[in-house]
């Protein structure tokens, strides 16, 4: 199956949120966005790209090869006139070279297939000095435990054929440093952090999250009965929590242009 970024019930999918407070302690640590020039390359609803002006970015593109992710962008984020989008491909932004001072992806490379052409432009698209930052999961990452905070983790213990499909896209570390050095970039480095990625109130409203596959690309690999199959064991560890915060477990790769 999986999921089609162009049909107009997907949406809703990847807004309904905001950036939580790790994520935005997790770049400060890498940049001083204050004032800089910001590229979101497959910035799918948006949420992002309101952190980074939040974050006190200049401003912000967001680039999405969706009409129908641009949308629902676009009603998000409207009200700041320091965003703005373009749908553009992702190796393919058609914007002038050495124009941005921050290129930053976002669970976008997995869906590549090729990683060269997208780092060959995100190289062109910084000025000197600029930097990259990937946000993405490789299998380590995929492979974290299962917990009542990490309900990824479940979801490959239910259905274990989910495994298949993310060996088959997700990056390896050495594979994405390696073209990200052939493609120009200096000071690699990559790191691992666990990001917030939302906190319920009740169960109620994670059941229907889930349930709506909101964000979670991976479960539109399973059936409506699969899926309330998995919804419902993810309930019997996490429903009787007051609050319930959900995390997830990255890597960050950052590169340099010279």
């Amino acid at each position: 199956m999986g999921i089609d970024f162009h049909a107009e019930e997907n949406q809703s999918s990847y807004i309904g949120r905001t950036a939580d407070e790790t994520w935005r302690k997790a770049m400060r640590t890498i940049v001083d966005p204050q004032g800089k020039k910001v590229m979101d390359i497959g910035c799918g609803g948006g949420i992002y790209c309101k952190a980074w002006v939040e974050m006190g970015a200049e401003s912000v593109i967001g680039a999405d090869f969706s009409e129908v992710m641009l949308k629902a962008a676009w009603d998000n984020c409207h009200e700041d006139r320091r965003i703005s989008f373009i749908r553009r491909a992702a190796h393919a932004t058609g914007l002038p070279a050495g124009s941005t001072d921050i290129v930053f992806a976002r669970a976008l490379i997995h869906h590549l297939p090729e990683l060269d052409p997208f780092f060959e432009e995100a190289y062109r698209l910084l000025a000197p000095g600029g930097i990259c930052i990937i946000q993405d999961r490789t299998m380590t990452d995929v492979l974290m435990p299962a917990s009542p905070t990490h309900f990824r983790g479940y979801f490959l213990e239910q259905f274990p054929q989910l495994l298949v499909k993310e060996s088959r896209r997700r990056p390896e570390d050495g594979v994405v440093q390696e073209t990200m050095q052939k493609n120009g970039f200096v000071q690699i480095s990559a790191r691992g952090f666990w990001e917030v990625r939302r906190t319920y109130d009740q169960w109620a409203d994670l059941e229907a999250d889930l349930l709506a596959r909101t964000g979670r690309s991976i479960l539109h690999e399973l059936s409506d009965k699969e899926l309330r199959q998995l919804v419902t064991r993810i309930g019997e560890k996490v429903s009787d929590q007051q609050i319930i915060e959900e995390q997830d477990h990255w890597t960050i790769w950052i590169g340099v242009k010279a």
